[in-house]
């Protein structure tokens, strides 16, 4: 007589069929090189940019024509079973880690650009072109696609969409959703859908801003329309040096106080700067406490008139030193510490959590000193980058994720980040999106009335919760264990915020 099977067989055993009985259905509309399930094949797709969490998908498929997007959909909608779509990976919330049970969907195959329109100044690209490609193929236009995250280089339109990206310049240029005419996607179900339009209005209700930023979880995008800008005629940059970062925040709001909007405002404290000084060699001070970077593009005219408005402005607030590149080399070289602070934290620690939260562009000390003690609490070091302009907040916190003690004290010291931003009158992301990684601090920004609220939009698109589920909207049960552990890790400092 057989003995029967303990539970962790059965459910190997159920996955083992799941998985063949889904390999069986989509191999009928995707080739056999577009369909991946063995171990080796699936493993690189386990996370997205948040590598301190991993799941293996069930099944990726890579589709190559929006028929096969559609049918990868029906079919998993058929099956009931979830779908989460992927871009290049480079995310930082965990938005594309996979589902265990479900079809991870890459978008790669998805990089072609459709169109360059010179004269109404947009280009049709599809889902999977790169961010930076956009802006090469317009160049000979004389025209460019303006926000600029750090990941450019990789980062995929489509991965933009879904969290709506910023970048170093999007303080004058705006974000992703500032930037887009119009989305093309497909529903779970697998209907074709459209969002916006090539006019500056739509008819009907304008649902363009409610997908950008929706993380994957209302619609799966295969074709985007970007805006396009000309290329300023030239772009100068500062760099200014604090010995104090309270006068380098106060300095941040009195630049945008005096009515200048710069091109880009960023800062990065003594740590941040002495890790991207040794990695790309940017000639930063590192001798001060915090350093901003604040950029003027224009007519050579209007370039001049603000250097000379931001810098009286900045040694008005203590800047103890100030250097104006020279040209476009020096420009390019003050800019490439910044755009390089994540690789350059990661040759400093085995790994790094970026947070994404933001708050008031007056709290900027506040909140960097803030953070200084939670280093001491949690005993982790804190590397501090800002998209300082906008109060877009990425610290970097050092740990070990082969450590699970460093890893609970990452997760706890983070959660702290972000409560803290709240209680400061922020907001827990700004660009990176919620993904896994932020879900429990939903929580904290949140009641529970407006999380269901924000479960009624993504009903409304996907009434089975099949696209991306388990990501972004906590639910009561989660609001209500994520309170119980904080106050089990005594870690609770504003109990008056929207909480469980």
């Amino acid at each position: 007589m057989n003995a029967p099977l303990a539970s962790g067989e059965r459910k190997t055993i159920q996955k083992a069929e799941l998985q063949a009985q889904v390999v069986k259905a989509l191999a009928a509309y995707l080739p056999d090189h577009s369909l991946l399930y063995q171990l080796e094949d699936t493993v690189p797709y386990e996370c997205d940019g948040l590598t301190a969490y991993r799941q293996r998908p069930l099944v990726v498929a890579l589709p190559e024509t929006e028929a096969q997007v559609a049918a990868v959909l029906k079919t998993c909608h058929s099956l009931n079973v979830p779908v989460v779509a992927r871009g290049a990976g480079t995310g930082l919330s965990g938005g594309a880690m996979p589902n265990e049970l479900g079809v991870t969907m890459s978008l790669a195959k998805f990089n072609q650009i459709l169109k360059v329109d010179p004269v109404s100044r947009t280009a049709v690209v599809q889902a999977g072109v790169r961010n930076l490609a956009i802006s090469e193929a317009a160049a000979p236009h004389g025209l460019y696609y303006a926000p600029d995250p750090s990941s450019q280089i990789a980062c995929t339109i489509g991965g933009n969409v879904a969290e709506n990206s910023g970048g170093v310049h999007c303080l004058k240029y705006g974000l992703t959703v500032h930037n887009i005419l119009k989305v093309k996607g497909f529903t779970m179900e697998g209907d074709a859908i459209e969002f916006g339009s090539d006019a500056l209005d739509v008819p009907g209700l304008d649902l363009l801003s409610v997908l950008i930023g929706s993380e994957g979880m209302l619609a799966v995008t295969t074709e985007v329309t970007v805006k396009l800008v000309p290329k300023p005629q030239l772009a100068r940059c500062i760099m200014a040096s604090f010995d104090d970062v309270r006068k380098a925040g106060d300095a941040v709001a009195a630049v945008i106080a005096a009515g200048i909007i710069p091109a880009g405002l960023e800062m990065m404290d003594k740590p941040m700067t002495a890790a991207v000084e040794d990695f790309v060699h940017a000639g930063y001070d590192l001798n001060a406490e915090a350093i901003l970077l604040c950029e003027s593009d224009g007519t050579p005219e209007e370039v001049e008139e603000e250097i000379g408005r931001m810098s009286a402005v900045l040694r008005g607030c203590g800047a103890t030193a100030i250097a104006v590149s020279k040209d476009e080399a020096e420009r390019m070289r003050f800019w490439s510490g910044r755009k390089n602070a994540f690789p350059a934290s990661g040759r400093i620690s085995p790994d790094y959590m970026c947070m994404d939260s933001t708050i008031p562009r007056k709290r900027l000390a506040d909140i960097l000193l803030a953070i200084a003690e939670m280093e001491k609490k949690y005993q982790l070091r804190c590397c501090n980058v800002f998209h300082a302009g906008d109060g877009n907040l990425h610290p970097l916190i050092l740990f070990d994720a082969n450590d699970p003690d460093q890893l609970h004290r990452c997760e706890l010291f983070g959660a702290d980040i972000l409560e803290t931003s709240v209680a400061m009158g922020g907001t827990v992301t700004g660009e990176h999106g919620v993904g896994v990684e932020k879900l429990n601090s939903m929580c904290v920004q949140f009641s529970a009335e407006e999380n269901e609220q924000m479960f009624g939009v993504k009903r409304a698109f996907d009434p089975a919760g099949l696209l991306n589920p388990g990501k972004v909207i906590p639910t009561k049960h989660r609001c209500a264990e994520y309170g119980k552990m904080l106050v089990r890790a005594g870690a609770i400092k504003h109990p008056d915020l929207p909480r469980f």
